[in-house]
C-alpha cells in the first residue's frame, strides 16, 4: 500500500470517529447530591429518649344512630364544650314521620289482635290466626321502640367536658348511621404523650416508670411524668412500639403538640454506640439496617450493615458497624450507587 493510500485510509478512519458536532465522548452518570451527618458518640446510657405527639387520653368520635340530614351543628374544631351540651341534631321530620307511622301500625295491630281473640273465643277462627295476630302486634311494638330510640338519639350531646378536636361534616350533609360527626377530647382523662420506640427500648422500660417531658411550645422547663401504657405489638411498617406517658395538667396543653420524653431505664441501652439521624438508615429490618458511609476525601460511598438500638422520631442509636466520626449520607439515598461518588450540598 502506498503512503498516499495509507493516508487516505487513516483520514477515513479518523472521520468515522467524529460526528458533525465533534468527537463522540462517553457520558458519565452525574454524582448524586447529598447531605452528610457525622456519627456522634452516644451519651444516653441509662435513659431512653422518645419524641412524640401530645394527645387527649380519650378521644371520642360521636355519631348518630340513624341515617339523616344534619339540621344543626353548633360547634367547630377547637371549641370548648361542657358535659351535656347539645352539639348536633338531625332533621327531625323524617324520624318523626317514622315514629308516627310506627305508632299507628301498633294501634292497628293491637286492634286486630283483640278482634282475633274475640272471634277465637266464639269458635269462628282457628288459634293459629290469633297467634299470627299476636306476632304482628309484638313486631309493631318493637318497631315503635326502635324508632323511638332513633328519635331520642337524633341529637348528639357532649359525653363530658372537653374540646372539639375535629368537626368531620357540615350542616346540610346527609350522613349514614355511625358516620363520625365530631371528635371530642375528654378533659377529665387529661393528656398523654405518645411516642415510638424501638424493641430494645421497649424491653428496657415498664409501666409506672418515671419520666421527664419537655414540650417547647408551652415552656422550656421539663416536668415530671409517668409511663402509663406500652403497646402490645409493634407497628408492621416501622417495627417500632408506642409508649404512652401521662402528662400532668399544664396550661396550654393541646392535642398535636410535639414533646420529648426521657425515661430513666437504670441500664445502658447502647454501650459504645453512636447516634445518627434516622433518615440515614434504609432497608431496616428488626435490629439491622444499611447506611451509606462517605469517604470525606474521595467522596466515594460504600453501603454498610449496622446494628440498630434505641430510636425516636429524629435520631437513632447504632450499636455496631459504625464508629464515631464517620460520615453517613442523610439525603438523596435513592440516588446513591454503592462505590460511586457524591456531591455535597
Amino acid at each position: 500500500m502506498s503512503v498516499r493510500l495509507f493516508g487516505v485510509v487513516a483520514l477515513i478512519a479518523l472521520g468515522g470517529c467524529e460526528s458533525d458536532s465533534g468527537p463522540v465522548k462517553a457520558t458519565e452518570e452525574p454524582a448524586a447530591l447529598v447531605a452528610l451527618a457525622t456519627a456522634q458518640a452516644d451519651r444516653s446510657s441509662g435513659s431512653l429518649l422518645a419524641i412524640g405527639t401530645v394527645r387527649a387520653k380519650r378521644e371520642t368520635a360521636l355519631a348518630f344512630n340513624t341515617n339523616g340530614r344534619i339540621a344543626t351543628l353548633l360547634v367547630d374544631s377547637g371549641d370548648q364544650v361542657t358535659k351535656g351540651q347539645l352539639l348536633a341534631q338531625l332533621d327531625p321530620a323524617a324520624i318523626s314521620a317514622d315514629d308516627a307511622a310506627a305508632k299507628a301500625e301498633a294501634v292497628r295491630a293491637a286492634a286486630e289482635l283483640k278482634r282475633m281473640v274475640d272471634l277465637n273465643a266464639k269458635g269462628w277462627v282457628a288459634k293459629s290466626r290469633v297467634e299470627a295476630a299476636q306476632a304482628a302486634a309484638s313486631s309493631a311494638q318493637a318497631r315503635v321502640a326502635s324508632v323511638g330510640f332513633n328519635l331520642r338519639y337524633s341529637k348528639i350531646y357532649a359525653p363530658s367536658s372537653g374540646i372539639v378536636l375535629k368537626r368531620h361534616i357540615e350542616p346540610g350533609q346527609i350522613v349514614a348511621a355511625g358516620t363520625p360527626v365530631v371528635t371530642i377530647g375528654e378533659a377529665r382523662e387529661g393528656y398523654v404523650l405518645r411516642a415510638p420506640i424501638s424493641d430494645v427500648g421497649m424491653a428496657a422500660i415498664k409501666v409506672g416508670q418515671a419520666a421527664s417531658v419537655s414540650i417547647p411550645a408551652i415552656g422550656s422547663v421539663p416536668f415530671p411524668a409517668k409511663v402509663t401504657e406500652l403497646a402490645g405489638r409493634g407497628d408492621d411498617r416501622t417495627g417500632t412500639f408506642e409508649v404512652e406517658v401521662a402528662l400532668p395538667a399544664r396550661p396550654g396543653l393541646r392535642s398535636g403538640l410535639i414533646g420529648e420524653a426521657s425515661v430513666q431505664t437504670g441500664a445502658a441501652l447502647s454501650a459504645g454506640g453512636v447516634r445518627i439521624p434516622a433518615s440515614a438508615v434504609w432497608q431496616a429490618r428488626a435490629d439491622e439496617g444499611f447506611v451509606y458511609v462517605v469517604d470525606p476525601v474521595t467522596l466515594v460511598v460504600r453501603s454498610r450493615v449496622v446494628q440498630l438500638g434505641a430510636l425516636n422520631d429524629q435520631m437513632l442509636v447504632v450499636t455496631g458497624g459504625l464508629k464515631a466520626g464517620e460520615q453517613v449520607a442523610i439525603s438523596g439515598i435513592d440516588r446513591i450507587r454503592d462505590g460511586g461518588k457524591v456531591r455535597l450540598k
